[in-house]
């Protein structure tokens, strides 16, 4: 199985980490490799993925066949259906309908599909479920894979009328979380009844041709056939082509066919929202509702025994945004994207907000583990080029707040006091107590040799250290919410030196 690359020129946000970029290219013939080994290992017929940072598509991978029996490789401009990455489309033009002011979110989903407001719920007291439980799977229905992958062509007649029969819930409407594809159906069916056009229409307009996706398509049967991946099993240790769904009113769910050249562009789009900030905010979905998108709504798992590839243990937890999966392990690292598999096909791609960085697969292959491919290239890939999580800025009031408490210390002198801390701080702390804690840290700390930088948690909570001759002093404090923010907590810790 052949194997290739292209590489990509480097953004331009971490030009403060001058070896950024060079580390970042010798970190891609591990991460060939890993993928090079799943593919052998798994039987991938073809493979393509991609590294997006800071904004480009810096490196593109791509191994094996798109088509085996007519022997069409796999390249970066190859097309694969990439099945549930598809729902987060529809969560973007729910909420562009949103912003508009053209829906709202905690919507009964029967105001708009008029079919679903006789439906029977489990109980006599749920309340009709929303277009907000639609896109965090918290409606009540049940978890349909694979019957949903095979929905994917039914037209808006049929869905419908198995809605006005009644659904079958496996919840309460707002009380747990189940994956549902029918829910996203839903979905794409409210973005034509407010819009006045298919999801279809509305989703090219108004996501892929602002974003430049000039090679993404609902229908298969519009893909140039040299471009086209097709889908395979393996069965009997041999791949068996498998037969590709048309387009239909279940084609938001799982129905998008993309490159990696174009999907990396709506990657780019999602890291777009990170670090909140100033500067002009003219995209095609706002940053604050991007951001809204990518929180965690609706809890879905705790995993205490999750382990890195590395063996590392590290437990995770798990939820659902609108359209995309949520995680946060135990080093704080939060992960962003979706996966996605049909008869034929596998996929992921996740994203780390506060590195800036993600990585997307595309495989041809029933089911394929993209998602575990994924978690081990990115742990690798962040290992190999050294780097952590975006560094805050330290507000002016951290600042300010910072400078005036060394000039405080360690005599806590009762004219230089007002100002500074809030009502509560001397409530909470007597002075004397501060007195006496300031006197003996100090001391065994010595001479002050320079005081460290600020090192934020936000806007209003950080700790900096105090470099002493003997040995270090850590201080943290967290400022109160009025204005101006006034120190509400303190806390002095001495750091011996080794």
């Amino acid at each position: 199985m052949k194997f290739c690359c292209i590489l990509g020129n480097f953004g331009a946000a971490h030009a403060q980490q001058p070896e950024y970029g060079k580390n970042l290219e010798a970190a891609y013939p591990t991460v060939d490799m890993i993928f090079r080994d799943y593919a052998l290992h798994h039987h991938f017929p073809g493979t393509v993925y991609g590294i997006v940072v800071d904004g480009k598509l810096v490196h593109t991978g791509y191994s094996g066949m798109a088509n085996l029996e007519k022997k069409i490789a796999a390249n970066g401009q190859s097309v694969f259906r990439i099945a549930s990455m598809s729902k987060s489309f529809a969560s973007v033009a729910i909420l562009q309908l949103r912003d508009k002011g053209k829906l709202k979110l905690d919507d009964p989903a029967y105001l708009y599909i008029p079919e679903l407001k006789s439906q029977r719920y489990p109980t006599a007291d749920a309340a009709p479920f929303t277009i907000r439980q639609l896109l965090t799977h918290a409606a009540g229905f049940p978890e349909d894979n694979p019957w949903g992958d095979r929905q994917l062509a039914i037209s808006d007649e049929e869905m419908l009328v198995m809605f006005k029969k009644g659904i079958s819930f496996s919840t309460v409407p707002g009380t747990s979380y189940e994956y549902s594809n029918m829910g996203f159906a839903m979905l794409g069916y409210i973005i034509k009844k407010v819009s006045g056009i298919s999801y279809q229409e509305y989703i090219r307009k108004n996501i892929w041709q602002p974003l430049g996706m000039e090679h993404t398509y609902w229908e298969f049967t519009d893909v140039p056939e040299s471009k086209l991946a097709l889908g395979y099993r393996w069965l009997n240790n041999n791949w068996v082509v498998q037969p590709m769904e048309h387009d239909g009113a279940y084609g938001v769910m799982g129905g998008i066919i993309t490159s990696m050249e174009d999907f990396a562009k709506y990657v780019t789009f999602m890291l777009d929202a990170w670090p909140p900030r100033d500067a002009k905010d003219d995209g095609i979905l706002k940053r604050s509702s991007l951001r809204e998108m990518q929180q965690p709504w609706n809890f879905n798992n705790l995993n205490p025994n999750f382990k890195y590839p590395d063996g590392r243990l590290c437990p995770m937890v798990s939820a659902y945004g609108y359209g995309l999966r949520w995680t946060k392990d135990c080093a704080d690292r939060v992960s962003i994207g979706h996966s996605g598999g049909l008869p034929g096909f596998g996929s992921n791609w996740t994203i780390l907000p506060d590195y800036g960085i993600g990585i997307i697969s595309f495989i041809n292959l029933t089911y394929a583990p993209a998602s575990a491919l994924n978690s081990r290239a990115l742990d690798t890939l962040l290992k190999i080029i050294g780097i952590g999580p975006r560094k805050l800025p330290v507000s002016p009031i951290l600042q300010q707040r910072q400078k005036e408490l060394v000039k405080v210390l360690p005599d806590w002198k009762n004219e230089s006091l007002p100002g500074i801390f809030a009502e509560n701080f001397f409530l909470d702390n007597l002075i004397d107590s501060l007195r006496k804690e300031s006197a003996m840290i100090f001391k065994q700390a010595g001479k002050i040799i320079r005081v460290g930088e600020m090192k934020p948690e936000n806007n209003l909570r950080g700790s900096f250290i105090l470099y002493g001759e003997m040995a270090d002093i850590e201080l943290y404090f967290t400022l109160s919410p009025e204005m101006p923010a006034l120190i509400q907590e303190y806390h002095a810790s001495l750091l011996v030196k080794k």
